[in-house]
């Protein structure tokens, strides 16, 4: 509250002054300090900082929401805000909602602060990444590399007088190296993000990037188009989890569900996929990019199943969404900043791990198809459950064997099809902590994983 300037006693003032619009009110604090170094030609040689700092009021009536927010906190700004989303609200009304949020226990920390950064020795670290690819693969042409850091102070109060606060740190390291060969040129794009302090720059980090921007490079270059059609798709554990965000998750969030936009809408209790297939929803994973302490309604971080032994067991809430359907909020009211109001999103969204053996098992049992090791992004339609991927990285399989590299393809199916299409679950699950970000109406930071799984049936988009 020191940080805020604010007091409990005006905290309440203000949430009463919103409860004249509604049967809810909830005020969201917010300072963000980031900062970023990019590295191009060879130097570092730009970085930025950002200060945000404000706070947000939402009240709910009914099916109304009012908002508005101020990037001052003195009391009188707080109060011109809480009247202005007042008045967007309507008048006094009632709204359900979950009962009070318990403490919760930040799932990540800072062992070295990101304040007391030396930036030449961020800059150092950022270059030996460069220098560690060029010693790897003499056909480095250009890296191009951004570090980001920020921390977020998040305080967060409402009208169950629940008062929570959050400090998110947050670091990312981004890289894209260009390689050339007799003409042709290959991309490569690695990243990590993780909630923790600057000691993630750590010499395993560098080595670990420079090894993954170069693997496989010879693959690539020799990478043909195939032929298209239908056909078993083998998809890597990892990376590949961002379908299963993308095609799958944004079906299972509340807010399409409840307005009946989803394909999910009326299948819940029902079985979706094969038994033994677990997907959940996990906000609690030590370090990782989607985790958090409290989303950003106040509820506690949690891990929530969608999905059960194959059958659909929960939808990811909201406070709004848990109050229509009368269940408790599963912690995915999240927002972009304190400017926005918050919705349904996810968080580190994967599939456990399955109990039919090995990739490589997965990949003798299929006679022709694809194995697909690298996505790029893709577009879906979240009604329909339609997607349509690019793959950065893939192979033939040919009677049970990797075979020649492919490229230029695209992986074309539909959502709810795809994963009741999952024949085998392998036992190698992978969260991958790049830096994802989902754009549903507003940006925030999210992760995905899922084991190397084997789709009976997609459309793959070749010659």
């Amino acid at each position: 509250m020191d940080l805020f300037g604010v007091t409990r006693t005006e905290l309440r003032t203000i949430v009463n002054e919103g409860l004249k619009g509604g049967g809810w009110c909830d005020l969201y604090f917010e300072q963000t300090v980031y900062n970023d170094l990019l590295l191009r030609d060879s130097q570092v040689a730009s970085g930025g900082f950002h200060l945000d700092y404000g706070c947000g009021i939402r009240v709910l009536n009914g099916e109304k929401t009012g908002y508005a927010y101020s990037e001052s906190t003195d009391f009188a700004s707080l109060m011109d805000a809480a009247r202005a989303a007042t008045a967007v609200a309507g008048k006094p009304g009632s709204f359900k909602t979950g009962s009070a949020a318990p403490k919760a226990v930040p799932p990540y920390g800072m062992e070295l602060d990101w304040d007391g950064a030396d930036k030449k020795e961020l800059a150092s670290w950022l270059a030996s990444v460069e220098a560690a690819i060029r010693a790897r693969e003499p056909r480095t042409s250009k890296v191009i590399a951004l570090m980001s850091w920020s921390v977020s102070h998040i305080m967060m109060y409402n009208s169950l007088d629940e008062l929570t606060f959050d400090s998110r740190p947050l670091g990312s390291v981004t890289v894209t190296a260009i390689f050339s060969q007799a003409g042709s040129t290959e991309q490569r794009n690695v990243s990590r993000s993780f909630r923790c302090g600057r000691e993630m720059l750590s010499d395993e980090l560098k080595e670990t990037l420079a090894a993954e921007a170069v693997a496989g490079l010879d693959d690539s270059f020799a990478a043909r188009r195939p032929k298209g059609g239908k056909m078993p798709v083998v998809m890597a554990a990892g990376a590949s989890g961002i379908l299963l965000h993308e095609a799958m998750g944004h079906a299972f969030e509340a807010d399409f569900n409840r307005k009946g936009q989803s394909i999910f809408s009326d299948r819940m209790g029902k079985r979706i996929c094969k038994r033994g297939i677990n997907i959940l929803d996990d906000a609690t994973v030590p370090g990782n990019r989607g985790s958090l302490a409290y989303d950003d309604e106040g509820v506690p971080g949690q891990k929530t199943y969608m999905v059960q032994d194959g059958v659909l067991t929960s939808y990811l809430h909201d406070r709004i969404s848990a109050g229509w359907y009368g269940v408790p909020p599963t912690g995915n009211g999240r927002r972009e900043s304190f400017r926005y109001n918050p919705i349904p999103r996810m968080r580190a969204t994967y599939m456990e791990s399955g109990t039919d053996g090995t990739l490589q098992d997965l990949i003798a049992s299929v006679q022709k198809g694809i194995y697909v090791d690298k996505f790029a992004n893709g577009e879906v339609k979240i009604g329909e459950g339609d997607f349509t991927f690019y793959v950065n990285r893939g192979y033939l399989i040919e009677n049970g064997r990797i075979t020649m590299p492919v490229k230029d393809i695209n992986i074309i199916g539909n959502g709810p099809k795809a994963l009741a299409d999952i024949e085998a679950v392998a036992d190698d699950l992978i969260i991958d902590n790049g830096t994802w970000t989902c754009g549903k109406e507003q940006s925030v930071a999210v992760s995905c994983g899922i084991p190397s799984v084997l789709i009976k049936n997609l459309t793959v988009g070749g010659e």
